[in-house]
Order: C-alpha cells, then sequence, then structure tokens
C-alpha cells in the first residue's frame, strides 16, 4: 500500500511532530530513518519487515555490517548512517555527564554506560574520573578480558586515578552473558580499589554492573 493512501496523521513523521518521538512505535521510528521503503513495500512496510528479520531494533542496530548490509532496503550508505546516529548518541550522552550528571542524574547515567558496555563481547571495566564537585573529568576502558572476566589491578587504578588528578571514581564492568548480578568476585574487587584508593585520598562512590537489559548499582544496594 503506498504511503499517500494513509491518512497524514498516521504518517510517522506528521506522528512525530503532532504527537513527540515516544508516540511512534519501533516501525515509525525505523520508518523515519529508512525515508524510503523498495519495490512492493511502502518504508513502513519495509521496517515492519526488517524487525521481523532482525528480532528487535537493539539487534538490528548492533548488526555487523554484512549482516546489515544483506538485507533489503539496507546498504553500505544506511550502515554509516546508523552508526553515525548511534555515535551521535553516545556523545550526546557522554557530554551530559560532563555538564555534571553523572551523580543528579542516575538513570542517565545507567544509560550511558549500558550505551557503552552492554553490546561488547568480552567483559570491560570502565571508569567515570570525578573532580572534587563530582564532574567527569575523564572516562575511559581500563581493563578489557576473556568472555567471562577481566583482571583489574588496584595498583593500575590508582595510577590512573592520580594522572587525572580524581577525587573519585564511578566504577563499571558488563557482564556479556546478560545477567547483571554482580559476584562475589565483583564484590571482592570493588573492596579492593576502594580501600586502595582510600589510601590516596580518592573515593569510590559507585561501581555499576551492565547487563543486557539491567544495570545494578552497588550504591543502591548499600555496598558503597
Amino acid at each position: 500500500m503506498s504511503l499517500k493512501f494513509l491518512p497524514s496523521e498516521s504518517m510517522p513523521r506528521e506522528k512525530l511532530l503532532a504527537r513527540g518521538p515516544q508516540s511512534l512505535s519501533d516501525a515509525e521510528l525505523l520508518a523515519i530513518f529508512l525515508r524510503t521503503g523498495t519495490r512492493g513495500m511502502n518504508v513502513i512496510e519495509l521496517a515492519d519487515f526488517l524487525l521481523r528479520e532482525f528480532g528487535s531494533l537493539r539487534a538490528l542496530f548492533s548488526a555487523r555490517k554484512d549482516h546489515f548490509c544483506c538485507h533489503k532496503g539496507l546498504g553500505e550508505v544506511k550502515y554509516v548512517q546508523l552508526q553515525a546516529v548511534l555515535e551521535m548518541t553516545q556523545r550526546y550522552l557522554g557530554e551530559a555527564l560532563r555538564r555534571g550528571e553523572a551523580l543528579t542524574s542516575p538513570q542517565h547515567t545507567k544509560l550511558y554506560l549500558s550505551s557503552v558496555l552492554r553490546d561488547r563481547q568480552r567483559e570491560a571495566f570502565y571508569i567515570l574520573f570525578l573532580d572534587n564537585q563530582n564532574r567527569v573529568i575523564q572516562d575511559e576502558i581500563l581493563f578489557e578480558g576473556t568472555i567471562d572476566a577481566a583482571s583489574v589491578y588496584p595498583r593500575e587504578v590508582v595510577k590512573r586515578a592520580l594522572h587525572h588528578n580524581a577525587a573519585a571514581l564511578i566504577l563499571a564492568h558488563n557482564h556479556p552473558s546478560g545477567v547483571a548480578e554482580p559476584s562475589q568476585a565483583d564484590r571482592r574487587i570493588t573492596r579492593r580499589l576502594a580501600d586502595a584508593l582510600a589510601l590516596v585520598d580518592i573515593r569510590v562512590l559507585d561501581h555499576f554492573v551492565v547487563g543486557d537489559g539491567e544495570v545494578v548499582s552497588f550504591a543502591e544496594r548499600g555496598w558503597l
């Protein structure tokens, strides 16, 4: 069915302008990104088809280039556009943290950390270095490990914290298994890091564990 036969309020772009982006379905949002359909499919039908093929927006967004480009209506140009959109989103979230929202907006912090860590196939240990007003100075992945473990060395964490002249840290790492529940090993290394950093008057404010659909905060659990 051609889009010209749809009522204007059903068109994704017009619907977004009238009701806001939150009113759109996944297929409608994807249709705006795709812009055009293919022979025999309007853009909304194509978007719905692609979501069924990939299984979800997230699966489509995280697909490898070769897998993404072999699907109808997609290709290298769309892949490049998508990667640019995803990178802009991550940079926007990062800039917001650097304006001082790392602690005043825990949900924003979780969203940013999830965007950085959730889809990694190997475990990565990530640190936000904060100044004495809890504003982000720098962020970096300090350790990267195998599929199920990363070797975290307190000495290296202390060295990087002193290098950035940090007053406090927020720690984070992902669980490639998708299960965000912290392990006993996670709790032990957090305590070791907190103790080592305390010797140089640097505080650990939180440790987030990023899973597939959840981010667990040590501070919210009362563990820090």
